[in-house]
């Protein structure tokens, strides 16, 4: 079997979930099958991604750049340019599309060349109204191509069941029995808490974190559906000697950019004891962060899974996040940390029905994580169980295929 997998990210520019997916489903599937990853931004090396025991030769990367003629025009547009290229190009017995971003390449290339189309559900343009704000008219081609993926493809992989139910609601025309979950997964390897004497843990001193002070770790993009504006007003009512780190860039767009550093100034003038880190940190220093902190606080809106939260887990940690779409799925509350309850608009903004009941709910299971500190050790203990024991690369990667092979039947 030979398959294309279509995506925006792909290292070494990752900067989201749906990248870190797709960068570890390709490598476990390429020790199975043929896998041609075709992604955004540019030209990658013949040996840019490699096993364990060296390159992988049914692994290969081919890269694209935005077409000249497009590099003025609006965001979308310039992905479509490089959808066009991806879907004259893709040679394979399946094509698998990876976000809104490459929905036009895949459907594009299963009518090109008469193959199937598999799509994973990372996210849903419907639930993003507020990337109007980042994409202007872009949003309104963003969620035709989407939507005619969808309705059109031969299966949909959901991230979690969340996911599923979010799907066929955006998207009724769509058959459920073309829906499978497939769980997000995790590389436990990668989570190993560094040596002593590893350089990552000089991130501690670079920022200024007090290692002997209980901390609270936040790990997510500045947009609207992290929900950091809503943690920060929860910051100002927990315990004032919980020490904070927000690892929080990459803004979708200068206005949520603005809010949250207005937010930020006034909990430094008003708390304190909050370190903000706006660059990209390397997953060396990320992973050293997770195993320096005590808690992990997921706030999200909207998270059709949240790998964050299962990365958060493999290192250890108890997580306090919200009830929302995918994430009960892989956080049990009361067993691997305290899921904050959350009622939302079903207008696909997800916005709180009542914001100051979820800041204040959100502000008391972070307080009650830190006052019984083995009952959060415990919560860490099993959360590193569940991560390693429910959420390996080796199963998804078996259940992808079986997805594979349903779509092959129906053609």
């Amino acid at each position: 079997m030979k398959v294309d997998l279509l995506t925006r990210e792909y290292p070494p520019h990752v900067y989201g979930g749906a990248g870190v997916h797709v960068d570890e489903l390709s490598q476990v599937l390429a020790s199975r099958i043929d896998v041609t990853v075709r992604a955004f931004d540019g030209p990658r090396s013949p040996s840019e991604r490699s096993g364990e025991d060296g390159p992988l030769p049914s692994l290969d990367v081919q890269g694209y750049d935005v077409p000249k003629e497009l590099s003025d025009a609006n965001t979308v547009l310039k992905t479509f340019g490089v959808d066009l290229l991806m879907a004259r190009d893709v040679d394979a017995d399946l094509v698998h599309a990876h976000t809104w971003y490459t929905c036009l390449a895949g459907r594009l290339a299963a009518q090109l060349h008469d193959i199937p189309l598999v799509i994973t559900a990372h996210s849903l343009e419907p639930f993003r109204p507020w990337k109007a704000e980042q994409l202007g008219g872009g949003y309104q081609l963003s969620s035709w191509a989407e939507r005619d993926a969808y309705e059109s493809a031969d299966r949909i992989i959901a991230v979690s069941a969340g996911m599923k139910q979010d799907i066929l609601s955006a998207y009724p025309k769509v058959d459920p029995e073309r829906v499978d979950v497939v769980h997000n997964g995790i590389t436990m390897d990668d989570f190993v808490r560094p040596d002593d004497g590893d350089p990552a843990w000089g991130v501690f001193e670079r920022y200024g974190i007090d290692r002997s002070k209980a901390t609270l770790l936040f790990i997510g993009r500045i947009t609207r559906q992290k929900g950091l504006p809503y943690l920060l007003k929860a910051l100002h009512l927990i315990a004032p000697d919980i020490q904070v780190v927000l690892c929080a860039g990459a803004p979708d767009t200068p206005e949520i950019a603005a809010e949250v550093k207005s937010g930020f100034a006034q909990l430094q003038e008003e708390r304190g004891n909050i370190i903000w880190i706006e660059e990209m940190l390397s997953r060396p220093e990320l992973c050293a962060l997770e195993h320096g902190s005590d808690v992990f606080i997921c706030p999200s809106i909207y998270e059709p899974l949240g790998i964050v939260n299962l990365e958060a887990m493999a290192c250890g940690l108890p997580v306090v996040a919200s009830a929302t779409g995918g994430i009960p799925e892989v956080v049990e509350d009361g067993v691997t940390g305290s899921l904050v309850p959350l009622q939302q608009l079903h207008d696909g903004t997800g916005t709180p029905t009542d914001p100051d009941a979820f800041v204040h709910d959100m502000a008391g299971a972070i307080d009650a994580m830190f006052e019984d500190r083995e009952r959060a050790k415990d919560m860490g203990k099993a959360g590193y169980e569940r991560a390693r024991d429910h959420f390996s690369w080796e199963r998804i990667a078996e259940e992808t295929i079986a997805v594979y092979r349903r779509a092959l039947g129906r053609r």
